[in-house]
């Protein structure tokens, strides 16, 4: 269990979180949702302990960090890394032995190329192998679907599913609001630094249609296509 309260964060003058309260259990999938600018990188770094922050983050772990993989919309690489040495960076950082790499590489990638020359989607599967590498029992996926092929999407919804039979807790974002359904447990709607909304299950398309009313309102008459 993971308990949020009151979780605050400010860039100068700009409050980008405003006492965020938020529960997670083991062997559940959370997801956030909320327009670009909602705060939602912003509190993932703030858990992961990338961003200081006020309030209180407890867990049952004595350093949350160092059971947490966090998966980031847009992975930072290493100039002159291979993927392979990538991956051994990780296992070390979590004392995991591990060199057979390649019997890991589910996603089939260039193990050997330097990762800075992955594409988009390539270097979004590498870090999410490394952190999955290093057995974390809490998980943070920032956008794991955005720009990553669709077989490989399947994979990780997957993986994901995987990951819930262990009792690990995932959070995870995504545009795609389909993936969301297939994985999350619960969604929370985070509008201007603040949950607005906890939906389960069962409210899923509730929800959703509620985000495509807001989103489009008469912004498509007002273009006046013709």
């Amino acid at each position: 269990m993971i308990e949020i309260e009151n979780l605050s964060k400010s860039y100068g003058q700009k409050r980008v979180l405003k006492n965020v309260n938020l529960s997670l259990a083991s062997g559940k999938v959370y997801g956030i949702v909320g327009e670009n600018g909602a705060g939602k990188t912003t509190l993932f770094k703030c858990i992961a302990g990338l961003e200081t922050c006020t309030g209180t983050i407890t867990s049952v772990y004595p350093i949350l960090k160092n059971h947490l993989g966090f998966l980031p919309t847009n992975p930072f690489f290493l100039s002159k890394i291979t993927g392979s040495e990538y991956l051994q960076l990780l296992c070390n950082a979590r004392n995991v032995k591990m060199t057979k790499f390649q019997e890991k590489n589910i996603f089939e990638l260039p193990l050997d190329q330097y990762a800075e020359t992955y594409s988009t989607g390539m270097k979004k599967k590498l870090a999410l192998t490394g952190i999955l590498l290093q057995n974390n029992d809490f998980f943070i996926l920032d956008e794991p679907f955005n720009g990553v092929d669709i077989q490989s999407n399947m994979i990780i919804t997957a993986i994901i599913h995987e990951l819930v039979a262990l009792q690990k807790t995932i959070v995870i974002s995504s545009h795609i609001f389909s993936t969301l359904n297939d994985t999350c447990d619960e969604i929370h709607l985070l509008r201007e630094g603040v949950f607005v909304k906890r939906v389960e299950k069962a409210d899923f398309q509730e929800l959703d249609a509620e985000m495509k009313s807001f989103a489009l309102g008469d912004r498509i008459e007002r273009l006046g296509l013709r």
